[in-house]
């Protein structure tokens, strides 16, 4: 689906994600030891790292806190990471202050009710394609692909490819 004309992509600096839903299918597999496994999709990865070649930031706000999604996060070098945000617009207003960052300048890509408030606020929505019909009511972009099954790297190459910053990025790929 095609982002609304209204929207400067060129703006847009910080990529802010959802974890469970969005970076993964939302399926949490909880052992015995009480500690939990996350899969995550390689494809979406690859393209946080080389929407950070470009300059951009990345980051990710969940609803749980989780020692999987801190570790994938360092993994991926994004060191914009807010857990066991209950009540995710506060949590999102703090991050915009502290990193001197106005809402039209943030991407959102999401899965759930929660979302819906940063959703409404940020210059461009992003909900994933298996989200429910009132979150993707108030997305500029709904993904093709499902949360966790590359719909953060569909997004990615979408707003690189959108702003001119993709052939570039491409260039070391070349052989």
């Amino acid at each position: 689906m095609a982002a609304k004309s209204r929207i400067n992509l060129k703006k847009i600096r910080l990529l802010l994600l959802d974890v469970d839903g969005v970076l993964t299918d939302g399926s949490l597999q909880i052992y015995a030891d009480g500690s939990e496994s996350k899969v995550f999709n390689v494809y979406d990865g690859h393209r946080i790292r080389m929407w950070q070649r470009a300059g951009l930031m990345c980051g990710l706000l969940s609803g749980r806190q989780s020692e999987v999604t801190q570790r994938r996060a360092e993994q991926l070098e994004i060191s914009l990471v807010l857990q066991d945000c209950k009540e995710k617009l506060p949590a999102f207003e703090r991050l915009l202050a502290e990193i001197k960052l106005e809402p039209d300048e943030v991407a959102y890509v999401g899965d759930d009710l929660m979302d819906l408030p940063i959703l409404r606020r940020v210059g461009f929505a992003v909900a994933v394609a298996n989200a429910p019909q009132e979150v993707r009511r108030y997305a500029d972009y709904v993904t093709v692909r499902d949360g966790g099954k590359g719909a953060v790297a569909e997004v990615i190459e979408y707003l690189l490819q959108i702003t001119g910053r993709w052939e570039e990025l491409l260039q070391r790929y070349q052989v």
